[in-house]
């Protein structure tokens, strides 16, 4: 046997468990868990805080600062959401 292609198997049983199904996909799905998460506390905490402005509870500055976090999380979701739109369009684009 070729030196070449034992060492081409032999790179290749090393790079085989990174590729394998599942190997990574455990740590991707918490991670999208946890951003997720992080989008759902930031709209509560928004809208808790113009709640509390309504009531005159808190302070006008907490409320424009809640309502920017608010804003700055609903545009990166957007943004994100327009770019996976973006990749999959250019996947449906691919010859076959």
């Amino acid at each position: 046997m070729d030196m070449k292609a034992v060492a081409a198997a032999q790179f290749y049983a090393q790079a085989r468990p990174a590729t394998a199904p599942g190997a990574s996909s455990g740590g991707l799905s918490e991670k999208f868990t946890q951003i997720a998460e992080s989008f759902t506390q930031t709209l509560q905490r928004g809208e808790e805080t113009a709640k509390a402005a309504m009531l005159g509870d808190a302070d006008p500055h907490a409320l424009v600062q809640a309502l920017a976090a608010t804003e700055l999380a609903v545009e990166t979701a957007v943004t994100i959401r327009d770019k996976v739109v973006e990749a999959y369009q250019e996947i449906l684009r691919m010859p076959v």
